[in-house]
């Protein structure tokens, strides 16, 4: 997948006015997440994303493997992308289920693991995920995905 394509597969699910809110979406999401996970891990996860959207979660990070919960990751994506949690949680969730349809399952997995604390407020990250993706067919969540 190339970088427009990536851009307009999450404009369209977001259902976001234009490029730029997409890319912000996208940055703050990734970038946040680069933040959280060891920089192998980062760097795994990034190998099979297009180039301009694996510098998010790898280059653009200044320090890697930082603790923080889903509540910090929330707020963080939030004033990175300028929207309020509740859109910014929704966002990432739907971010990183394109992300799973792209990366080898292995690296999906140990980005799953790379989030033991608190598991249970982190599988909120992979709600559409785990309730089967986007619904390319109702261009929706798959239900319980949000």
């Amino acid at each position: 997948m190339k970088f427009d394509e990536f851009t307009g597969t999450v404009q369209h699910r977001l259902e976001l006015p234009g490029t730029g809110e997409t890319v912000r979406a996208i940055r703050a999401t990734l970038l946040t997440l680069g933040e959280r996970l060891p920089a192998g891990h980062a760097d795994d996860l990034a190998a099979s994303l297009p180039m301009e959207i694996k510098w998010y979660l790898t280059g653009a990070v200044g320090e890697h493997g930082q603790h923080f919960d889903w509540n910090e990751f929330v707020d963080r994506v939030a004033d990175i992308e300028e929207t309020d949690p509740s859109g910014a949680a929704y966002h990432a969730r739907v971010i990183v289920d394109l992300v799973h349809s792209l990366v080898p399952e292995s690296d999906f997995q140990q980005l799953r693991d790379s989030l033991p604390e608190e598991r249970e407020k982190w599988s909120k990250l992979f709600e559409v995920v785990d309730a089967g993706g986007w619904d390319e067919a109702g261009d929706a969540p798959a239900e319980g995905g949000e």
